[in-house]
């Protein structure tokens, strides 16, 4: 009796529109202003469900927490504030409807007029004025000037040209969410310029939004360019205060002529050597060849710099036995395990990082923390979380191996008669590895470099050894290419059958088998691997960026070769993936 007075004395003199709502979801009052909600007739006894599409669970859960729901109606916004009156059956919930439009609207504007700030680079700028020709140079880079700046007259853009290859922007939010929506189809215009070279003109766009100050919107945008270059370019990244969007990435990276950057990293790598009292090789969680054959030449570098050197070497695939075993033979190395390298830093000591950037992913994290001279050599394009602090960095995703750049760099660092038979050939199994005996991402580069480590005694058939399998491993592969199911658009897909400790490599090697069907343009091969845990590889002809499929589930790698290891079963993981497929089409 009280508290139907109350719910009467509420509805009459509720200056907002307000209803009351029983148990059953029927509303028993409604104030006087309800008909700015609703317009229409006779709300008492209707259902709450079928006025505004929110179930009276909700409702509930909305007053018991003291959130907002929200609703539309007659071109107008409302805020839905609940309160529950009373207890069990015979309760009631008020609900109030705050008109929040001209809230919205002005929320609305200031999304759309905030500032961004974006770095576009022109990407191998100096390669393509190189080859372009004396005459065609100036006019291909008029063309490309006037193509970014007529991108900046559409975005409505203040532009600064920095450098030759280097443009800033400013413009409102809402340019920038019309280019999202578009997928930055700039990228591929750009594509479209004739250069008269070997490559196209490809653009790498970094974008800052969300900072608190105009620096932070420059800062974020020269991170989030660090990370398209970092990345192999031809791609737009957009930071938004901690959160990084990609964008594009849809040619594979340039390789370049240029060998300069490799003479300048082997003397700052030689120097930093020298002031070193030891070193700590080491490279990613479960290696493989092009892991261990780096690992190889770096270790070369570093004897013949006197510096007393440990590789760090945990568990690794029954492939690498053999290789281990030569190195082993040798006398050459000296070998310590994840457990016992922490033990062995002294101060001054440098850890030199290959085939991988990424802290979670390092054979022994603790080496880490303990040094202060870090060097890394990867070719992976670059992830959001990268190793910190890094003394010296070589990150290039244009070459297919960490074991090219490391041949590279050992080329200006001592005489080709000081690399030994295994280390040459440990350099070349790792570039063969990761180019699929050089049929995927191999440059002139990397040719250039295999043919310096045949020179320098690298024995093909010795390496052919290497990539030997036994019976039982041939048989899981050729089951598992037969096994495999198609889906449109040509996604291979295949599950290697139970636990192997193996599974890295038959994987990989399932999944390149697979893109020699005919129609075949991307293949996903998932499997468990000793532990428990499913490890899936990833390989694409080019026109599927399987690095950013593979970057949503935790993993990453190249436009055309990627992998991730995640904790569900393999036909889940790839069931995701399918859904993936068929939600972005």
């Amino acid at each position: 009796m009280y508290a139907g007075r109350i719910e009467r004395l509420i509805c009459r003199y509720s200056p907002i529109p307000m209803c009351s709502v029983n148990m059953q979801g029927k509303v028993t009052r409604a104030g006087g202003k309800i008909d700015e909600v609703f317009k229409y007739d006779g709300i008492i006894e209707a259902d709450i469900f079928a006025l505004t599409g929110i179930k009276l669970p909700d409702i509930l859960e909305a007053a018991q927490n003291g959130t907002g729901l929200y609703l539309e109606r007659n071109d107008h916004e409302f805020k839905i504030v609940s309160e529950i009156l009373g207890e069990g059956e015979t309760a009631s919930v008020f609900l109030y409807f705050l008109d929040i439009t001209a809230y919205q609207k002005l929320m609305e504007k200031y999304e759309a007029e905030k500032m961004c700030v974006a770095l576009v680079n022109v990407d191998n700028f100096d390669e393509l004025s190189a080859n372009a020709g004396e005459e065609r140079e100036v006019e291909l880079t008029s063309e490309i000037d006037r193509f970014v700046r007529g991108w900046a007259a559409r975005l409505e853009a203040a532009v600064f040209r920095y450098r030759e290859h280097l443009y800033g922007f400013v413009f409102r939010h809402e340019k920038l969410e019309e280019q999202i929506e578009d997928n930055f189809s700039i990228l591929d215009d750009a594509r479209q310029i004739e250069s008269e070279t070997d490559f196209p003109v490809t653009l790498s766009v970094g974008i800052g939004i969300g900072g608190e100050t105009p620096a932070d919107m420059d800062r974020y945008a020269q991170d989030a360019l660090d990370i398209a270059l970092g990345r192999g370019g031809d791609q737009a990244v957009v930071r938004d205060g901690d959160i990084l969007e990609y964008y594009g990435g849809k040619t594979q990276s340039g390789g370049k002529s240029n060998k300069g950057k490799s003479r300048i990293i082997a003397h700052a790598l030689t120097a930093l050597m020298k002031q070193s009292r030891r070193v700590f090789i080491m490279g990613h969680k479960n290696p493989d060849m092009d892991c261990f054959g780096a690992s190889l030449g770096i270790n070369r570098i570093a004897k013949v710099n006197g510096t007393e050197a440990y590789i760090v070497l945990g568990e690794y695939d029954d492939t690498l036995n053999e290789l281990v075993e030569d190195a082993r033979a040798t006398g050459d190395c000296q070998f310590v395990s994840e457990e016992k390298a922490p033990s062995l830093f002294i101060e001054n000591s440098l850890v030199v990082v290959l085939d991988t950037h990424r802290p979670g992913l390092v054979a022994c994290p603790e080496l880490l923390e303990k040094t202060s001279r870090l060097a890394v050599i990867d070719h992976h394009r670059r992830a959001e979380d990268v190793l910190p602090h890094q003394t010296l960095s070589y990150m290039e995703p244009y070459a297919s191996s960490a074991s090219e750049l490391v041949a590279e760099v050992i080329q200006y660092s001592c005489d080709r008669k000081a690399l030994s038979k295994v280390e040459a050939d440990g350099l070349l199994a790792g570039i063969m590895l990761d180019t699929n005996r050089f049929a995927v991402k191999a440059g002139v580069r990397t040719f250039e470099a295999a043919s310096w480590l045949r020179r320098a005694g690298a024995d093909p058939q010795t390496v052919r050894r290497y990539f030997q399998a036994n019976s039982d491993h041939f048989r899981a592969k050729a089951a598992c290419v037969a096994n495999a199911w198609i889906l449109d658009g040509g996604i291979a897909m295949s599950v290697y059958e139970g636990q192997n400790v193996n599974s890295q490599i038959v994987n990989s090697q399932v999944a390149d088998e697979l893109l020699t069907i005919k129609g075949i343009e991307a293949s996903f091969v998932a499997g468990e691997d000793a532990s428990g845990d499913t490890v899936v590889s990833a390989r694409s002809l080019g026109n599927i960026n399987v690095q950013r499929i593979m970057e949503r589930f935790g993993g990453g790698g190249h436009l055309n070769t990627a992998g991730t290891k995640v904790d569900v079963p393999p036909r889940e993981i790839l069931k995701e993936i399918e859904e993936f497929f068929k939600t972005s089409q």
